[in-house]
């Protein structure tokens, strides 16, 4: 579980223009969502 948090912490966006927190959270999510597809279509 730390290492989950240290991990967010890493991937979190401190920009103060809200446009760019939005850009920055859908680039996560697809990344993530490609990474599980990934995983999922291995197995």
């Amino acid at each position: 579980m730390h290492d989950l948090l240290r991990f967010a912490r890493i991937l979190r966006s401190d920009a103060a223009d809200p446009s760019q927190t939005f850009n920055h959270r859908i680039r996560i999510g697809i990344i993530v969502a490609a990474l599980i597809l990934l995983l999922s279509l291995l197995r």
